[in-house]
């Protein structure tokens, strides 16, 4: 059986000492270190850091709380952000919809086999269309329409679905609407996206046949933060896919929706890990 394990991560200003006083702090209380990932940004000034570890010795305190309360004195004094979890512990998510099912099916395939780092707490949707799925695999499905264009109501019950569920994340998995600033202001850090990589050149509707008909050599997709710059926002994730003039239309968007649903489960994944850190406009990722 697996040792209980947790995980310390740490953003804040660069300074001498962070590291030992962190190795040191384990050190005292014969805390094991199982990984250990470090970043020093010196153009910004900022530390990164992420660490694992689990018992070591007698001393150790296998109680989370009694860990934050002991470290709580060292981040002080350091001036630390910093968070400690139990390592076992997924951070709850909110997946967001409209019609396309490819992106929601692979996480909630993800989360069935137990490879997904975050626990689905619940799908909302302006459509009604992919209840079954998300209800087939046991997951509560919220159907929230924009009545009379009234977006900013649509927003504020996905808010209440997330607080009523305990999310800290909403995930957009192909979820055709455009937050408004305000709520992706609330959800700074906490929103993630997924689109295709003709972003700017080809925007708006079918994107792919316009991408067809200009040749494109390249289909890809980006994951990033949402904000209230439209798809502009810090990028955890990206992958690419070579194509050639065989490739239909058809084609294209099967490819596309393949490195869709890849890329956004692995920006999922790093930050149910809590290896992603914001870092101004663009993130540090661990791996």
């Amino acid at each position: 059986m697996e040792a209980a394990r947790w995980i310390l991560t740490l953003a804040c200003e660069d300074r001498v000492g962070i590291v030992a006083a962190v190795s040191g702090f384990l050190a005292e209380r014969d805390g094991f270190i199982v990984d250990s990932q470090q970043y020093a940004d010196l153009e910004t000034g900022r530390f990164f850091m992420r660490v694992v570890f689990q018992a070591g010795g007698p001393r150790f305190p296998l109680v989370t709380r009694v860990l934050r309360e002991a470290f709580a004195e060292t981040a002080a004094r350091l001036d630390l952000g910093w968070a400690l979890v139990d390592a076992e512990a997924k951070p709850r998510a909110v997946i967001a919809v409209s019609k396309g099912g490819h992106c929601l099916n692979d996480l909630l395939s993800r989360r069935q086999s137990g490879s997904l780092a975050v626990e689905i707490a619940g799908v909302v949707s302006n459509h009604d269309t992919l209840r079954g799925l998300a209800e087939w695999h046991g997951v509560p499905f919220h159907y929230l329409p924009i009545d009379r264009g009234d977006r900013a109501a649509q927003e504020a019950a996905i808010a209440r679905v997330m607080d009523d569920t305990g999310a800290e994340l909403l995930v957009l998995a192909r979820y055709m609407q455009v937050l408004s600033a305000d709520f992706a202001t609330r959800l700074d850090g906490r929103c993630v996206n997924i689109h295709h990589s003709f972003l700017p050149g080809f925007k708006g509707a079918r994107p792919y046949h316009r991408a067809h008909e200009r040749g494109v050599k390249l289909i890809g997709a980006t994951a990033h933060f949402v904000t209230g710059d439209l798809d502009e926002g810090p990028i955890i994730e990206q992958a690419v896919e070579r194509v050639d003039h065989r490739a239909s239309t058809d084609d294209m968007i099967a490819i596309g929706r393949d490195i869709e649903a890849q890329v956004l489960a692995r920006a999922v994944n790093a930050i149910g890990a809590r290896r992603v850190f914001l870092n101004g406009g663009k993130t540090v990722v661990f791996k």
